[in-house]
């Protein structure tokens, strides 16, 4: 490897939530402000809400139902 040509290593690097939440990792940046962390994303605390019930395939089966009768509307 090339020596002088890697960026410089910090293994604790502080990271910075939204919510407050601070910790470290290792990275080539000091610092990091996140928006989002497992201490407050929804699927880690348990308040995830599984907003889509009805998968794809079913609303495009439902719509193409709809547009079926539309067409038998129609030709009556």
């Amino acid at each position: 490897m090339k020596k002088e040509i890697h960026p410089k290593y910090y293994e604790n690097a502080t990271v910075r939530c939204a919510c407050g939440n601070t910790f470290s990792v290792g990275s080539t940046k000091e610092f990091f402000e996140v928006e989002i962390c497992s201490k407050c994303h929804p699927f880690y605390t348990g308040k995830e809400k599984n907003i889509d019930t009805m998968g794809q395939v079913q609303k495009f089966r439902k719509r193409l139902a709809k547009k079926e009768e539309l067409k038998k509307k129609v030709k009556k």
